[in-house]
C-alpha cells in the first residue's frame, strides 16, 4: 500500500544533465558530489568512531554480517537478537551515538535538494566499512517511521557496484558502479526499492586505503 501511495506523490525532480544519471522514478545517481568534501567528511568521521567504534553486528537469526558498522546522530540503527531497530544508546558503550558532525548534516541536505527532496534534516546517520569481499545483500530501508523522506548514500573509498532492484526481493536489480565520491538518492516511488552492494573488490585507496565507507543517511524518528 506505501508503493501505491508514493506512486501519486509529485516529486519535483531536477532535470538530467551531466553528473546526474536516473536510476528509477524517484532515484538519482549524482557522479562525484561529495568528492570536493570527501577528506572532511573523513576527518570529521575519524572523531565519531573514536567515540563509537566499528563493529560487525549479527542478524536476529545469529549471523554475523561481513560489513562494519557504527552511527552518529541522534539516533542510530542496531541488528542483534531483539531485531533491527533504531536506539538512541550505543549498545556496546550505552552512551548515546556521537553527534552528526555538521559536514554529514549539510552534505546530506545538499544532496537530497539537489534530487528534489528539499527539507530534508537526517537524524541519523549509519555508517558502514566494506573490506575486500564484504557485501550487503538486497534488502529495503523500512525501519524508519515516516517513508516520506529519501534515503541518501554516500560512497568514499573503493569503487563498489551498488544493486538497485525493485519492490520485491526476486525483481531484477541493476548494478551500478559507484566511485569514490558518488551519491546515490532515492526517496518517492522508489523509496522502498530494494538495493544492496556486490562483495567489494580488493584494492588501495588513497584516503581509505582498502575498504570503502559509504554514509547512508536517514530520517528515522
Amino acid at each position: 500500500m506505501a508503493a501505491d501511495l508514493f506512486e501519486s506523490l509529485a516529486i519535483e525532480m531536477p532535470p538530467i544533465g551531466p553528473g546526474v544519471e536516473a536510476l528509477a522514478p524517484g532515484a538519482l545517481l549524482l557522479r562525484g558530489f561529495a568528492a570536493s568534501v570527501a577528506r572532511e567528511l573523513l576527518a570529521d568521521l575519524r572523531r565519531v568512531v573514536d567515540r563509537a567504534p566499528f563493529r560487525r553486528m549479527s542478524t536476529p537469526g545469529g549471523l554475523r554480517m561481513s560489513v562494519a558498522m557504527t552511527n552518529c546522530g541522534e539516533l542510530g540503527w542496531v541488528s542483534d537478537r531483539r531485531g533491527y531497530r533504531y536506539d538512541p544508546a550505543d549498545p556496546d558503550s550505552g552512551l548515546r551515538w556521537p553527534p552528526m558532525p555538521d559536514s554529514f548534516a549539510e552534505l546530506a541536505r545538499r544532496a537530497a535538494g539537489h534530487a528534489g527532496f528539499a527539507g530534508f534534516a537526517p537524524d541519523a546517520c549509519l555508517v558502514n566499512r566494506y573490506a575486500p569481499g564484504a557485501r550487503l545483500s538486497l534488502h529495503q530501508d523500512r525501519d524508519e517511521r515516516d517513508f516520506g523522506w529519501p534515503i541518501v548514500s554516500v560512497s568514499l573509498g573503493l569503487p563498489a557496484i551498488f544493486q538497485f532492484g525493485g519492490a520485491r526481493r526476486s525483481d531484477k536489480a541493476r548494478r551500478v558502479p559507484l566511485q569514490h565520491g558518488d551519491v546515490v538518492v532515492w526517496g518517492g516511488p522508489a523509496r522502498l526499492k530494494h538495493h544492496g552492494v556486490l562483495a567489494l573488490a580488493d584494492g588501495e585507496h588513497p584516503l581509505t586505503g582498502r575498504s570503502r565507507v559509504n554514509l547512508t543517511f536517514r530520517k528515522a524518528g
